[in-house]
């Protein structure tokens, strides 16, 4: 090869240069193709193989370890919705009743269609938009979608962690600054501020103190600076955590996926100490079996499991394509399942331990004070002190001493006594007060803490926890943004994440408003729910049914060494997507009959109001369904009509640190021809066709249809079935 030529000055470079075939061919002497690494046919087949494996392990990141990986998985899919949203619907659907519709969703849906995204990111090495793209390429949408999603979900997610970095530096004063009402003076008289004497400390200091929220999402009030700072935190606590990808996310994850297990295991030694801990957990397990039979359970447990194991996020694909394909992903599947079912069934135990010992300090001061009521009634005759059982004592008054004086009074009383203002102070009624996702974390459970030993340590540990977990998530929701775009579209990963970053802080302050925790519901209840339910049925689809279920299954059969259980393939081919459609359509015809709303929090009477989206809100929650789910049809339309090309009909060689690799560029007809196979074009045989429709790894390419070993054009040159070549 001459001197001058581009390959030898830049075979022993480290600089990438992609050059025609032409150019390069032209300039290259005869050599043995046989013993060439560009044989990607004939009795080199097992080479090819290797070598594109090896040049593949090259150019990709990988995981440092097992353990990395598996922390990793599990610290996306463990979130903080197993800590608040998880125990909140154990609540409200019937206790111990709602694990049964949760397990068998978990079984037939979750865990399968978990092992399906861990399989394809690990076959295919590739972000979900590659992916996709490589199973069928007319449904390619399905990674654009899965990445908008992603983005709505990590812009509301990362204020939720401001909210837990605002309560966790807060934390560190004695007494909690939630646990007393805040007294203001009007002149020489000191009082209790109205708002907080009607509702409570905690609840106060949430939604005055920290979101200083608005009495509608139509009020925008302008922005909360405090909520703003700790929003710009979390953004760069992100922002630092992926910036190197799995270099650096990896680090972080064995602190962040490992310390909040430690906090849970604390709490729930300390919480099982609590007295009435032990009510709270019986009144979790005892099923309410007419709940197993209500719809509405059901879907609300299925949308649980998609947002529990991160399906259809891209995040479980990202981190998969970093595998070694000979990882046993079927083993992971089950484990982080198992792991995160368990996480959320902890988490339950701790909420309704500690949710026990402050129902029976609520019951007690219910009696309490009306102990008091009852006092004052004697006092002034309203009440006959014959009504007072013998033995009752308003010194020491029990519950069961109250309840007995109460039912007397209620019988004796029968037509005066709803004016006499009584509550009948049961335990289970306070334990049946459901608290909605953020409450439960910002208001309850903070409200318990108030009541422990050294409450200051445990609000730290607690608020830590939170960070924590949202970091993992957010490390595994940024990864599916990151990972097919950078795969794709090749862009710098560092300036395309810090992009990413700032754009999310940038849109993010939306909600930190006043009016912003209204946005977060929107986000959180409405915007992703109904186009992840699609993303994961096409999905399921796009394998089951388009690519072949029977074919993928092959393929997991001679990537992972066993063939999966039989199991997977009637779930994948017939019940997961039955399972879902039923819930897709459960979801759209709830929107229907039940219009989107919110409870909003009214200054002046001190509590919730459910109060339905306005037009221009709903406007905009419709315009995000459509802005999640558009790129699916586009893409779609663009390649069925050949609009939009897959890449499969073009060929370039490129040089990397002295060795050729395949890439992407447009060849005309006759260079092929003239140049590959060194004849004119009226010797050639017909050339390749203009459009090539994949038929998936191991099937037969257009090319490869003559006894030639070497291929169909008689040279080593030809379209290998792997993700570069589709890509």
């Amino acid at each position: 090869m001459p001197k001058n030529s581009k390959v030898t000055q830049r075979e022993h470079s480290s600089e990438h240069v992609t050059e025609s075939v032409a150019d390069l061919l032209a300039l290259e002497e005869p050599v043995d193709y046989k013993q060439s690494v560009l044989n990607v046919a004939g009795e080199a087949g097992s080479k090819q193989k290797a070598v594109e494996e090896e040049l593949d392990a090259e150019d990709r990141p990988a995981w440092n370890s097992k353990l990395q990986y598996i922390l990793a998985q599990i610290g996306f899919s463990v979130g903080l919705g197993n800590i608040w949203r998880f125990p909140y619907l154990c609540q409200k659907n019937g206790g111990g009743a709602y694990l049964v519709p949760y397990l068998v969703l978990l079984i037939i849906i979750g865990i399968p269609l978990f092992f399906l995204e861990l399989a394809v990111g690990q076959r295919i090495r590739r972000g979900s938009i590659g992916v996709w793209h490589y199973v069928c390429p007319r449904l390619g949408g399905i990674g654009f979608s899965s990445c908008i999603v992603c983005l709505f979900v990590g812009l509301y997610y990362n204020v939720i962690i401001g909210w837990s970095i605002f309560y966790f530096f807060k934390s560190f004063q004695y007494p909690l600054p939630w646990s007393e009402c805040p007294v203001v003076r009007n002149g020489s008289v000191a009082v209790v501020e109205a708002e907080c004497e009607k509702s409570s400390a905690t609840t106060y200091f949430w939604y005055r103190e920290a979101l200083d929220i608005s009495d509608s999402i139509s009020e925008s009030g302008g922005l909360n600076w405090k909520m703003t700072l700790c929003l710009l935190v979390a953004w760069s606590i992100v922002g630092m955590a992926v910036v190197k990808g799995i270099q650096s996310s990896g680090k972080v994850m064995y602190f962040s996926s490992l310390f909040p297990y430690v906090v849970l295991a604390c709490f729930l030694v300390r919480g099982l100490l609590l007295r009435g801990a032990v009510d709270g957990i019986l009144h979790m397990f005892t099923p309410k079996l007419d709940k197993m039979l209500d719809p509405q359970v059901w879907r609300e447990a299925a949308t649980q499991v998609f947002f529990a194991l991160g399906l259809g996020f891209g995040g479980v694909i990202a981190f998969s394509s970093y595998n070694k394909q000979d990882n046993n992903c079927h083993f992971d599947a089950a484990l982080v399942s198992f792991i995160n079912f368990f996480t959320s069934v902890l988490a339950t135990l701790v909420v309704f331990a500690v949710l026990g010992f402050k129902a029976n300090i609520m019951n007690e001061k219910c009696v309490v004070e009306n102990a008091e009521k009852i006092l004052g009634y004697l006092n002034t005759n309203v009440l006959s002190r014959d009504l007072i059982p013998p033995h009752v004592n308003f010194s020491h008054l029990t519950t069961k001493d109250y309840m007995e004086m109460y039912n007397v009074i209620m019988t004796v009383k029968e037509d005066q006594f709803s004016a006499l203002g009584l509550d009948p102070c049961l335990l289970e009624d306070e334990l049946d007060k459901s608290v909605q996702g953020t409450g439960l974390a910002f208001i309850a459970f903070t409200e318990a803490m108030t009541h422990f030993p050294a409450s200051p340590f445990w609000s730290v540990m607690f608020f830590l926890m939170l960070i924590n977990l949202g970091l993992g998530s957010m490390i595994g929701t940024m990864a599916g943004i990151t990972t097919p775009i950078i795969d794709t579209f090749k862009v710098p990963k560092e300036m395309f994440t810090v992009g990413c970053c700032v754009f999310a802080f940038l849109v993010g302050l939306l909600f930190v408003q006043r009016s912003g925790n209204y946005f977060v519901t929107m986000f959180d209840d409405y915007s992703a729910t109904l186009p992840l339910t699609l993303i994961v049925i096409l999905e399921n689809i796009a394998v089951a049914w388009i690519y072949g279920t029977k074919k993928f299954m092959q393929e997991l059969t001679e990537m992972l060494g066993f063939r999966p259980y039989r199991f997977y393939f009637y779930m994948w081919k017939f019940v997961s997507p039955l399972c879902m459609a039923v819930l897709t359509t459960a979801s759209i015809i709830q929107l229907g009959v039940t219009p989107p709303g919110y409870s909003a929090w009214i200054k002046e009477e001190a509590a919730e109001r459910y109060l339905y989206f306005p037009n221009w809100a709903m406007a905009l929650l419709i315009t995000l369904i459509i802005v999640a789910t558009l790129p699916i049809p586009v893409v779609f339309v663009l390649r069925h009509f050949h609009l939009l090309s897959d890449g499969s009909n073009t060929l370039s060689v490129s040089y990397k640190k002295g060795r050729m690799m395949k890439d992407i560029s447009n060849l005309e007809e006759n260079d092929e021809t003239r140049f590959i196979l060194s004849k004119v074009p009226s010797e050639a045989p017909s050339p390749m066709p203009t459009h090539r429709s994949y038929l998936g790894p191991g099937s037969t390419s257009p090319l490869e249809t003559s006894g030639n070993p070497n291929g169909r054009y008689g040279s080593g040159y030809l379209l290998a079935s792997t993700p570069e070549s589709e890509l």
